[in-house]
């Protein structure tokens, strides 16, 4: 509008425009009444108390207003669309986020289904052998039948959620001009543990030869924590060098296998399983691909949780206490559990492994101060206090 008002037009006001009722050129504007007024009309009771300014004030100051209006409708646009770029870019991500999450419930509830039948199957067998109850039997089924009931509730429950934070996060991007927050899907717990994990449970202990030298383990090889200086091992080829680490003297080619590990008393720890031949130097150790890890790290009152490969990181409510790790050979599956919460932290499907599987644990190597960290491989039953070899 006050582009259009050229100076030819501003002239053509100034000489054409009168005012109806007195006939006198229309050289002011009423700001309150938002009309031109004559000389005349000034004077008048109507308008004696508004204010009034020349009408070529007036123009230039609605110019100087519309300017500084379009300037900041300019800055709201450019403001939308770079919004607009990152909340696209973060659909993406959630939407590929989706279909891994998918994949990870897909993956936990198919193995827990095997060890529902399994089950199923050794208690109708034990059952057989000591009875012809066929009522008993049918109880049983029932049980099983309701179980898998429960579970493929539960998977929907968790779709559902998953769609849930998805409509979220669009309805945010819609209601607002802000960045959408978007509730991260590992937050989506898969509640329950296997009964059969008790079944699985493997006794393990650390294996001394590859323990690494500010290592020391406790005389049952159940426990390892960080010590000052390290022992003479560099001659020793099973020794892995390359980081606090230390592999499980049990290794499994075949079958499913579970184990705990308490890492409360751990500030920056790592589990999981490791397949391949270590060097003196750990360097074929340290290739891709030849671990899966479960990482964990607090820091003051702040923690963090990562799974690798490939690094991503997790998002928890509460500090790890107690990690179960599952593992299915034929499968390729490995799975991270919150035993205290008795939840899925998170899971892998479809590994490609080769030759034999050994767990693995690790502490984060100290930098020069002494460190009270700690890690205990956990069993199941009587237990004696872990005692720590100089």
């Amino acid at each position: 509008m006050s582009k259009r008002l050229s100076p030819q037009l501003q002239h053509n006001i100034t000489e054409d425009a009168y005012c109806e009722t007195h006939l006198e050129p229309t050289r002011l504007f009423c700001d309150v009444d938002q009309i031109t007024l004559c000389s005349k009309c000034f004077q008048s009771q109507e308008h004696k108390h508004h204010m009034v300014c020349g009408i070529q004030e007036a123009a230039e100051n609605y110019r100087k207003l519309f300017q500084e209006i379009l300037n900041t409708s300019r800055e709201k646009l450019e403001a939308a669309k770079s919004i607009l770029t990152d909340e696209q870019e973060r659909m993406a991500m959630i939407q590929e986020e989706e279909q891994n999450f998918k994949k990870m419930i897909e993956s936990e509830y198919s193995m827990r289904l095997r060890l529902l039948n399994e089950e199923c199957e050794q208690n109708l067998q034990r059952q057989q052998e000591c009875i012809s109850d066929l009522n008993l039997r049918e109880t049983l089924l029932n049980q099983a039948i309701k179980l898998a009931t429960e579970l493929e509730e539960m998977f929907q429950e968790m779709l559902q959620n998953a769609k849930y934070s998805l409509e979220r996060s669009k309805s945010l991007l819609l209601e607002h001009l802000e960045p959408a927050h978007i509730t991260d899907l590992s937050l989506c717990h898969i509640r329950g543990l296997s009964s059969m994990f008790r079944v699985l449970q493997r006794h393990l202990t650390l294996d001394p030869e590859t323990a690494h030298p500010c290592l020391a383990l406790s005389e049952d090889l159940r426990t390892m924590r960080l010590r000052h200086g390290q022992q003479d091992g560099a001659g020793n080829p099973e020794r892995l060098d390359f980081s606090a680490m230390v592999l499980a003297a049990e290794s499994f080619t075949s079958g499913r296998h579970y184990w705990e590990v308490d890492v409360e008393k751990a500030t920056r720890w790592q589990v999981g399983i490791y397949h391949g031949s270590a060097d003196a130097k750990g360097s074929t150790a340290r290739a891709s691909g030849e671990k899966v890890l479960l990482t964990g790290s607090v820091m003051g009152t702040e923690w963090t949780l990562w799974v690798f490969p490939p690094l991503k990181r997790l998002f928890l409510e509460k500090k790890l206490d107690t990690v179960g790790v599952f593992l299915d050979c034929e499968h390729g599956q490995i799975s991270f559990y919150n035993v205290t919460e008795m939840s899925l932290i998170y899971n892998f499907s479809h590994c490609a492994f080769q030759g034999a599987l050994r767990p693995v644990f690790s502490l984060c190597i100290p930098n020069g101060d002494t460190s009270p960290d700690s890690l205990t491989i956990l069993q199941h039953g009587p237990s004696c206090d872990a005692t720590v070899s100089p």
